[in-house]
């Protein structure tokens, strides 16, 4: 068990992409709980879900978690996550942890992500470690126009290599964020000054947003469980 460890799952209310979904049931759950058996099954004993959803204070959950109403000013289109995590590390955690961030719309994220995440966030040379997957390389390639000048986003040969040869690239997948609370409060936002990261396949970093998105995820989970 990770006694300094805790873990938030922020379950928000409005979803324009697909209604409701943080509660649309899930194989056999609602979406927000697949991360918090997640959380539960890597070892973490304390778990807050921060929500603006009604339904989730009646619904029964594991001891250890604990469900915080989050103000409807934090609970809005435009409330960014810097705000959700400042708005409860100032109110309801105020004391010094090791945050596990785990969005609840990325429900294929298995247990062992998140140890890997707290082992290398326990080596203490990195301020932030969070979950990446592999992306398109063709995105070396690209770049910014300035008025009638084209100004490329990384080293200006891979511009015009072949597609073969550009080195891989990854992408936060939004799936695990660990962090120092002490040093978010801080900072008031993540640390980029040294970050490490967990890879993840393409297939486990589905987010999602659409209903498209979910009857994926209820494939993918079902398999799982029939092997």
């Amino acid at each position: 068990m990770h006694s300094d460890v805790i873990a938030l799952i922020p379950a928000r209310a409005g979803s324009k992409g697909l209604p409701g979904k943080n509660i649309r049931d899930l194989c056999g759950k609602p979406l927000y709980r697949h991360s918090v058996d997640a959380a539960i099954e890597a070892g973490i004993s304390k778990i807050y879900i921060s929500t603006d959803i009604e339904e989730i204070f009646s619904h029964s959950l594991p001891n250890g978690v604990s469900v915080v109403r989050r103000p409807l000013e934090f609970a809005q289109d435009t409330t960014t996550m810097a705000e959700v995590l400042l708005e409860f590390l100032d109110t309801t955690h105020r004391g010094g942890a090791t945050v596990v961030l785990l969005q609840p719309t990325s429900p294929l994220r298995r247990p062992d992500h998140i140890q890997a995440g707290l082992r290398l966030f326990s080596t203490g040379d990195c301020s932030l470690v969070m979950s990446v997957c592999e992306a398109n390389s063709g995105v070396l390639k690209w770049g910014q126009v300035a008025g009638d000048r084209f100004q490329t986003l990384s080293d200006p040969r891979f511009c015009f290599a072949n597609r073969q040869y550009l080195p891989p690239v990854y992408r936060p997948n939004g799936a695990l964020y660990v962090f120092d609370a002490d040093t978010f409060r801080t900072n008031r936002d993540f640390s980029a000054a040294s970050i490490k990261v967990v890879q993840m396949s393409k297939e486990e970093s589905l987010d999602v947003d659409t209903l498209d998105d979910f009857g994926k995820c209820e494939t993918a989970i079902s398999q799982r469980l029939s092997q």
